[in-house]
């Protein structure tokens, strides 16, 4: 990914020092684990650590793997080249290039995700204070674009904690998905290494074994993991595309902070435009980019082939650090986001109570009216008011059929909009577990 769209912490991940230093480790570890079996001799464990604190030597490696054309390979020759022939000799025995291939992008996988469940949890708690902080303020609630019925803005807000503590499952789950590693060798029978290896060094870095592996780790762990991410970023597309709505003219119920000497337009120099939920509406179609070859990369020839490699040297890498700095993003713009109750309001008075049109409908039935012929009275009024910019209100308590069912008493009480928020506190007790 590019560096525009990257954070430092989750680019190291994806470093080739530390790709290398895990490759490392996992030769060494299993190294310990073929000494403990008594395979190989203890004192050439003691000379293989000895590399522990070594910098490897990326160009140098990167010179191997262009006359070898094989990148493990090229990094075991430049090993030797540390530690020495004699004692080389014993690393890597019984093992095959997948087994160190597998359980290092695993590895880094599980890493980047405990980046991205701290950077949901962060999230969060940005979206929580708003919630509360707009619990009561009142706005329109719209389906399909057009004017429904009033919610508070602090739903709007709680809507989305909710749909970010179940992403922040299933990352969870995600995460637990690809946290295996493979010592297996060449078809996953460990004829040439013992499961003990396996077992050793996976536990040494904090994984489970494969329960079954061929030369790899199934893909379809990696097809869900990316899935996840996924949903994550359209979750996030969905927080950024409601900013933006909030954000037009015509609307400006929210707005982006807009900072002292930033600029809008190039050729307009009253622009005040949503770009960070715009770019964010860009980010998200980046990560889901990864899903579809994710999902392809399940199917493989017999017990492996190369196809799923190039896909995820690009997509493991790509996905986790944009997502990484998308979720980062969208907490700031959280944090700072501006809010105009007074135009929530202002909004919401637009169209003259025709948003209580389904209270009037409902105490019609309830008077004893037919719901078609309730219908029918209520959409005549409406109407009107559409048509005409008429009263709702108004236009209700000169409809003679209306008064014929409803006091003028019963009809102005349809307008009060406290009627909409006296579940707001329940709604609220039920997404953040309160009482």
């Amino acid at each position: 990914m590019i560096e525009r769209y990257s954070r430092p912490e989750m680019i190291k991940i994806w470093s080739p020092e530390t790709k290398f230093n895990i490759w490392y480790e996992i030769e060494a570890y299993a190294c310990e684990a073929q000494a403990k079996l008594g395979v190989i001799p203890i004192k050439s464990v003691d000379a293989i650590w000895k590399a522990k604190n070594t910098e490897f030597d990326i160009s140098r490696i990167n010179e191997i793997e262009a006359e070898t054309k094989h990148d493990v390979i090229a990094f075991l020759t430049h090993l030797a080249e540390i530690i020495g022939q004699d004692e080389a000799r014993f690393v890597h025995q019984g093992m095959t290039s997948s087994d160190v291939l597998d359980t290092t992008l695993n590895i880094q996988l599980v890493r980047a995700t405990d980046i991205l469940l701290q950077d949901i949890d962060h999230l969060l708690e940005a979206l929580k204070a708003k919630a509360y902080s707009f619990k009561d303020t009142i706005r329109i609630g719209r389906s399909h674009g057009i004017h429904a019925e009033p919610t508070t803005m602090g739903l709007t807000f709680a809507r989305f904690y909710a749909e970010m503590a179940r992403n922040k499952e299933r990352l969870l789950v995600a995460r637990s998905e690809v946290s295996t590693g493979a010592i297996s060798g060449a078809v996953g029978t460990f004829a040439n290494i013992d499961p003990y290896v396996e077992e050793y060094v996976c536990k040494k870095l904090n994984i489970v074994p494969e329960t079954i592996s061929t030369q790899i780790i199934p893909r379809d762990r990696h097809a869900a993991y990316f899935s996840a991410l996924g949903v994550v970023a359209s979750s996030i597309e969905n927080i950024a595309i409601e900013i933006r709505h909030m954000q037009r003219t015509e609307v400006l119920e929210a707005e982006e902070f807009f900072s002292k000497g930033q600029k809008g337009s190039s050729a307009m120099p009253h622009k005040r435009n949503p770009v960070l939920t715009e770019n964010l509406t860009g980010l998200a179609r980046l990560v889901r980019m990864s899903v579809i070859p994710a999902l392809e990369n399940v199917a493989l020839w017999h017990e492996r082939d190369i196809s799923h490699s190039s896909v995820e040297r690009a997509i493991a890498p790509d996905t986790t650090i944009t997502l990484d700095f998308a979720l980062h993003r969208l907490t700031s713009v959280i944090d700072n986001l501006v809010l105009y109750p007074k135009k929530m309001m202002e909004n919401m008075n637009k169209f003259r109570g025709l948003i209580m049109s389904q209270r009037v409908l409902l105490a019609l039935t309830q008077g004893g009216l037919s719901r078609e012929k309730s219908y029918s009275l209520v959409q005549r009024n409406a109407m009107r008011v559409w048509n005409e910019g008429k009263d709702f209100e108004t236009e209700l308590l000169n409809d003679p059929e209306v008064l014929s069912v409803l006091s003028t008493k019963q009809i102005k009480e349809k307008f009060d909009l406290n009627y909409h928020t006296k579940h707001v506190n329940h709604i609220f007790n039920r997404v953040f577990n309160t009482k």
